[in-house]
């Protein structure tokens, strides 16, 4: 189950008996890497209590709505920003008709449509409630929409009978809840991407960087991978750990950074240019550390490597996805970059504060730049898409939906374009 390792998992329990059987989720999800949080309802903590998912979950768990302790009181915006799925089990046949006509009217409910994270429901009740059509017209609704079911199974159940209706078993759903993250988008392609910032020397101690911290990167190669691709990561200085089955070369300075993807976008099918790269760096570094002697001290630049526009200007040239980090004019900024760069996709993010509305008076959350929240503004030739702020797993998933779709619309209009890529490997 490494696919689970690292994500941030959202339990919601419901009234029944097979919230015990929840305990057991949490305690496998941990084991599997996972960090979990667990939401329940006023009719679970009848059937187990809060204390043993805090236990075994190592978080609080959360049971109000309206939490003075989460930030700005607001609970249901926090954990619905904080998951990359949520995962309800055991649904209820109340649970699933509340979501259905899209309620509100507790945490859990709320937190649902709130999130902009994947949805699974583990239906559990007795086999006679599962038939009603009442309840089956409430999951088509709610599959309709996106949902995912994990279940039911078949067997006894605690009301003595037996019959459709059992929640499935922990290793079942953690094997569906896995899945969620393999989409097979972006099977078998190669895809070679660019992470965090590039360090230039001013002299053996001092650098000219930048705030990146690779984050963004790392997610969307994680993203590719669980996408089915074949990815090469080349990073910048991080203290990320290398997701894996990703293959990574580090590279510290601009420069190097150039080398080491010149060497390895042969053959690539996409390239994402996530890293923050100098566009400067000292002409001369010094080969001893600067004393303090002179009241100032002026060091002369040049301009460094342009990654991007390098890769664009190849033939045969992958599928090209820059990223353009704007403190203003985001779009017209981002726009420009499309065009001169001649991109396929610019991915802009405004670095500082995020530019949705105060909550309660509250500021919202910073966004891009060593922050693990993002939000983006994505244009390529007649079109774009906004991605809402949240977790940079989250928006990395989106971002590689949306890469695989504007790839295979390009492909499939141009087939030269996919097999030159493939006949340079």
């Amino acid at each position: 189950m490494k696919r689970l390792s690292g994500k941030h998992i959202l339990l919601g329990i419901t009234g029944g008996i097979a919230a015990y059987k929840s305990a057991e989720l949490t305690r496998r999800l941990r084991d599997a890497g996972a960090q979990v949080r667990v939401v329940m309802t006023r009719a679970a903590t009848e059937f187990v209590t809060p204390l043993t998912f805090q236990a075994l979950s190592g978080n609080p768990v959360h049971t109000q709505l309206l939490d003075a302790q989460a930030e700005a009181g607001m609970g249901h915006i926090e954990l619905a920003r904080w998951a990359d799925a949520v995962l309800i089990a055991p649904a209820s046949a109340n649970c699933l008709s509340k979501l259905a006509q899209g309620r509100a009217d507790d945490l859990l409910t709320t937190l649902c449509l709130a999130t902009r994270a994947p949805l699974a429901l583990a239906p559990a009740m007795n086999h006679v409630m599962w038939s009603d059509p009442a309840t089956q017209a409430n999951c088509a609704t709610l599959t309709q929409r996106g949902a995912q079911l994990f279940g039911p199974a078949s067997g006894a159940q605690a009301c003595g009978e037996s019959g459709v209706g059992r929640m499935l078993e922990v290793p079942g759903l953690l094997q569906h809840l896995a899945g969620l993250f393999d989409t097979g988008a972006l099977q078998g392609l190669r895809v070679l991407i660019t992470a965090g910032p590039t360090y230039e020397p001013v002299d053996p101690v001092r650098f000219i960087g930048n705030r990146s911290s690779g984050r963004m990167g790392y997610a969307l190669a994680r993203a590719a991978v669980e996408a089915g691709a074949h990815v090469t990561l080349v990073s910048g200085p991080t203290h990320l750990q290398t997701p894996a089955d990703v293959k990574r070369i580090d590279a510290d300075t601009a420069a190097r950074m150039y080398d080491a993807v010149m060497a390895a976008v042969d053959g690539c099918d996409i390239f994402i240019a996530a890293a923050a790269v100098a566009d400067y760096r000292p002409k001369q570094a010094q080969p001893q550390k600067l004393k303090k002697h002179a009241a100032e001290l002026s060091i002369e630049l040049e301009r460094t490597e342009d990654i991007l526009a390098a890769v664009t200007a190849r033939s045969p040239r992958p599928f090209v996805v820059g990223f353009a980090a704007e403190t203003e004019n985001l779009e017209a900024n981002a726009s420009a970059k499309l065009q001169h760069k001649k991109a396929d996709m610019i991915a802009a993010n405004r670095v500082g504060t995020g530019d949705e509305p105060e909550v309660n008076g509250a500021a919202t959350r910073d966004i891009g730049f060593n922050s693990e929240y993002n939000a983006l503004h994505v244009i390529w030739n007649g079109g774009a898409q906004r991605l809402e702020q949240a977790r940079k797993s989250v928006i990395a998933a989106r971002l590689i939906t949306l890469i695989a779709n504007r790839y295979n619309d390009r492909t499939s209009h141009d087939p030269d374009a996919k097999n030159s890529a493939q006949d340079s490997r």
